[in-house]
């Protein structure tokens, strides 16, 4: 090879890492903001990247994503989104199960950023947009009200066992729509005339103390109340209604992969998908004033029978063909 052509080539290969590097800085970074782990929410992220690449968008070919997990610990999303908002990303994601508390740091952290949001509360009543059909400023997203579905999961567990003389709920109080979420279950338990008791968790040791208590009542069953901490903690809980013996309804299919018996509610992989094609719209150029928040269309029931038989359940008929999904 000659001289010329050698130091050619030598120059090119240098140059080669400046113009990769230049061209992944030019590329859009979404801030991808979640309250949980990643270990308990890759499908979930499986999911973002699809409604995505819906739009045309694949992680390290035209888009980067910067993941910031909170673990569980609610406290830290501040500090996180803040994070997020001094890396100057383009738009932030706050999502993966529960997703408000996520929502509400990053619209806490920035007026400016466009961020698209997943909520099961009510995100007018908590202030992250102005209307549903027009948002106006820089927030957009999904939201399912979860625990307006409590009372339509009351009544399926009263259709699989239809004597209870007493059904416990467990809920946490510190939930940001506890109080109507409560009202929501009370009015369905006196609309089908069951009695009800409320017990109440919001961290890991009350989890625990609240299933002792449990445990000593010898209920037919219970209701677990939707709420994203509680979804956070699922193997904890299914683990110890398991343990216990007490036939459990829940909000999400995810807690039926991790051994509970029965859940019904708006289809969360569907609605971070959700998520992941309005974060693409608005990285294409279309502003979150624009994009009304959506509402969920998909509703799924999940049974897991090797649970029910464990727990001495016979599944009837009518109650297996509402199901959308029968794990086995």
């Amino acid at each position: 090879m000659k001289r010329r052509e050698f130091i050619t080539l030598l120059g090119g290969a240098a140059a080669w890492p400046v113009a990769a590097r230049a061209q992944q800085a030019a590329m859009p970074v979404i801030g991808f903001l979640s309250g949980q782990s990643p270990d308990n929410s890759a499908h979930l992220v499986m999911m973002f990247r699809r409604g995505l690449a819906e739009i045309g968008y694949t992680e390290g070919q035209n888009v980067a994503i910067e993941y910031r997990w909170a673990l569980g610990q609610n406290d830290r999303l501040p500090a996180l989104a803040a994070d997020l908002v001094g890396r100057r990303v383009t738009v932030i994601a706050a999502t993966a199960g529960g997703g408000t508390p996520a929502s509400l740091a990053a619209k806490a952290a920035t007026t400016t950023i466009p961020i698209v949001f997943s909520s099961g509360a009510d995100p007018v009543k908590l202030g992250l947009v102005a209307s549903l059909n027009r948002p106006g400023g820089n927030v957009t997203g999904i939201s399912w009200l979860t625990f307006a579905l409590d009372g339509k999961r009351l009544g399926l567990l009263r259709e699989l066992l239809p004597k209870l003389p007493v059904l416990p709920v467990l809920l946490n109080p510190t939930f940001l729509d506890a109080t109507r979420q409560l009202g929501e279950i009370q009015q369905a338990a006196q609309t089908i005339r069951q009695d009800i008791t409320i017990l109440n968790a919001s961290t890991i040791r009350e989890i625990d103390a609240a299933f002792e208590t449990l445990a000593q009542m010898r209920p037919g069953a219970l209701l677990l109340a939707a709420d994203p901490f509680f979804h956070s903690r699922r193997e904890q809980i299914t683990t110890l209604a398991a343990r216990h013996t007490i036939p459990t309804i829940y909000e999400d299919r995810d807690f039926i992969v991790a051994g509970g018996l029965m859940s019904y509610g708006a289809s969360f992989p569907d609605a971070v998908r959700q998520v992941g094609v309005y974060t693409g719209r608005i990285l294409r150029g279309e502003k979150p004033a624009d994009l009304p928040v959506l509402q969920p269309t998909k509703f799924e029931m999940a049974i897991n029978l090797k649970s029910a038989k464990a727990l001495g359940i016979t599944i009837p008929d009518k109650v297996l063909a509402l199901a959308d999904e029968v794990i086995e």
